[in-house]
């Protein structure tokens, strides 16, 4: 019997169908038979024990050719479905808390990706705490004072927000820069949640290097050099992306961290490395699916599907 699967993402219109990893899951379901259905976080209902959405269902998606086929809309059941997939990018806030909470609602019929109470509990910069031998000198607060001292430590650090993405908010304080103040004032005054602060490791520019899990296992990746002039090592601050190959470092941290993983539900994963420094493991909407098909011909939408069939048959 074909699948039923249903896509919380943001709305379809808005996605890049070059490189977005969500269009690649979606379009492999569907060469599979399954029937794919799109719908949006923000129209989640639950009622009388039933969680719907509006949704729609979509054919013939052919990455990147942005052509699809999309149906009328209709009121999707999602503990009927067969898989759901939580694809909406961060910001990780309330209202995204909020769906993972109703998501866990249908989770004991439904296979949920990644796993909602997961995602909820470990969000990208949380979960590297677990492993505190593979990352770099971390501080998490919002005590001005312990900032002070973690600087005068490590002179050379990077302060962000905790549930920050895609180098939003992301500064580099150098020994003695004279924007210190003002990049902590303003990160505090921003956000209510503490700060991350890490050691800069200056190994970001030969590349901040990411690595995809499936199910634990490290399937691909790439590395993401920054431009010229520029700190943050991330796609939309014009990164250029390079191949890489896997050093025992790596091999160490993905060995360390796959059962782990695995553990809680997290199939598909993106994890950072710099300098051989685990920084952030991503699974809210991980992303690097087109890169490492470019970059290694590696098929990692077909790599997630087999993972899927095969829990679904246990």
């Amino acid at each position: 019997m074909a699948l039923r699967v249903a896509i919380q993402m943001d709305p379809l219109a808005g996605a890049n169908f070059a490189s977005d990893s969500s269009i690649r899951i979606a379009a492999e379901a569907g060469r599979r038979g399954a029937a794919v259905y799109f719908y949006e976080a923000k129209d989640l209902s639950w009622q009388n024990g039933r969680l719907t959405a509006p949704a729609r269902r979509v054919q013939n998606l052919n990455p990147p050719e942005t052509t699809y086929v999309a149906g009328d809309v209709e009121t999707l059941d999602l503990g009927a479905m067969d898989v759901i997939w939580v694809r909406q990018d961060p910001p990780f806030d309330m209202a995204y808390i909020a769906s993972l909470q109703l998501l866990e609602l249908v989770a004991d019929k439904v296979l949920v990706l990644n796993n909602p109470r997961s995602i909820r509990d470990a969000p990208e910069k949380m979960l590297v705490l677990q492993f505190p031998d593979l990352t770099p000198p971390t501080l998490i607060t919002r005590d001005r004072k312990a900032v002070d001292a973690f600087r005068e430590t490590h002179r050379d650090i990077i302060i962000k927000p905790l549930n920050g993405h895609a180098g939003h908010g992301v500064f580099h304080i150098g020994a003695g820069d004279e924007n210190y103040t003002s990049a902590l004032e303003t990160l505090l005054a921003a956000n209510k949640e503490p700060l991350i602060v890490q050691r800069y490791l200056p190994e970001v520019r030969a590349g901040d290097r990411r690595i995809l899990l499936v199910e634990g296992e490290p399937v691909g990746g790439f590395a993401r050099v920054p431009a010229a002039g520029e700190a943050r090592a991330a796609m939309r601050t014009g990164s250029r992306v390079e191949k890489l190959e896997l050093t025992s470092r790596e091999r160490e941290i993905c060995a360390a961290l796959g059962p782990v993983l695995r553990n809680m539900g997290l199939l598909f994963v993106g994890i950072d490395v710099i300098g051989g420094y685990l920084t952030e493991v991503n699974v809210t909407s991980p992303t690097g699916i087109a890169q490492a098909q470019k970059l290694d011909g590696v098929d990692v939408a077909a790599l997630i599907w087999n993972a899927i069939e095969k829990r679904l048959r246990r």
